[in-house]
């Protein structure tokens, strides 16, 4: 297994020249050649997606790779879908790695298995959604990477859930955050990249969201990745999955909850009270960032101390915008392969 990973690694390793150590083993992950970390436009499938009842949900995902390899989980944000991390999934694999990319509630064919189930988008709901399908898939351990709210995911299952945890690979670093934090007013400018969560605390914005699904999440996607040129074949395949008859409640819930204008279930109290301790996180992580990410998020200096084990970050150049895993894949490979160490 581990010559297969050496192989594979040294197929890419040009991605890190030009790293340099900084600080508290951070690291700026320039290129003179910025090129080859550009997603091109990718015309693969998954293939067919399975399903699995785990939960409180009927859990759609996709799986790649040898079936008793090392496990890598990889959770996508919003509003995108499993298919971010299409040219992802076939490096890892090729790597040697059981890739599951699950759909998250709301998304895709990812489903409740009861109508009487608060459609609930609190992020302790979400990591409790992964925890519940690693178990039903008998998974004890495994390396969890993502961004946006699949980052956030992430985090909280690397922070409450080390033991299940082989690795971390988060975009945009530490997103732990609790309703008391999401409280606190921000400078304008910083106010300003949240519009969505205000027009989301309206009637207007939910009805809006829910008539133009498709038009906003468009808009997102540009914003958030102004330099990347993706195709509309590209975008329909992912916007596909914002069907769900679920997507529009749980968005609207989640970014009503970060307001504390919605109400979490009782059932997570725990967890989001460890959660608004701002937890460390011991796994060994690399955090991410792309450096045209229009979507906001926070400084790596900020975030850095709360990662107590083995930690780098890299920042990758080139145009790189939210949607890291698509728009340079390479690059988020090799980061979960060399925070697992392989």
């Amino acid at each position: 297994m581990k010559q297969i990973i050496d192989e594979h690694r040294r197929q890419f390793l040009g991605i890190a020249t030009g790293a340099v150590a900084v600080g508290l083993g951070v690291i700026d992950l320039a290129r003179a050649e910025t090129e080859p970390l550009r997603s091109s436009v990718s015309n693969a499938s998954f293939g067919a997606i399975k399903q699995i009842d785990a939960g409180v949900l009927n859990v759609g995902y996709a799986e790649v790779g040898p079936p008793n390899g090392p496990v890598a989980i990889l959770l996508h944000g919003w509003p995108y879908d499993i298919h971010a991390f299409i040219d992802v999934a076939p490096i890892l694999a090729k790597a040697g790695y059981r890739v599951i990319i699950p759909y998250l509630r709301g998304y895709g064919t990812t489903h409740f298995l009861s109508g009487e189930t608060p459609r609930n988008g609190e992020p302790a709901a979400m990591a409790a959604d992964i925890i519940a399908l690693m178990d039903k898939l008998d998974i004890k351990k495994a390396v969890v990477a993502g961004f946006d709210w699949g980052a956030r995911t992430a985090d909280i299952i690397a922070a409450l859930w080390p033991d299940r945890c082989r690795a971390l690979v988060s975009v945009s670093g530490y997103l732990i955050s609790s309703q008391a934090a999401g409280s606190a007013p921000l400078p304008p400018q910083a106010e300003l990249q949240w519009w969505y969560q205000f027009y989301f605390a309206t009637e207007r914005g939910r009805a809006g969201y829910e008539k133009y699904t498709h038009d906003f999440a468009k808009l997102i996607w540009k914003l958030a990745s102004p330099q990347w040129r993706f195709d509309d074949a590209t975008f329909n395949r992912s916007a596909a999955a914002l069907d769900n008859k679920d997507h529009v409640a749980i968005t609207i819930h989640n970014y009503r909850w970060r307001l504390g204008l919605a109400q979490g279930e009782a059932k997570y109290e725990d967890i989001e009270k460890k959660l608004a301790a701002a937890p460390q996180i011991e796994v060994p992580t690399i955090t991410m960032e792309g450096d045209a990410n229009g979507a906001p998020h926070p400084d790596p200096s900020v975030y850095a101390k709360k990662f107590s084990g083995r930690y780098e970050f890299r920042l990758i150049t080139g145009g790189i915008g939210h949607n890291l895993p698509q728009e340079a894949p390479q690059a988020f490979a090799k980061a979960v392969l060399d925070a697992d160490g392989a």
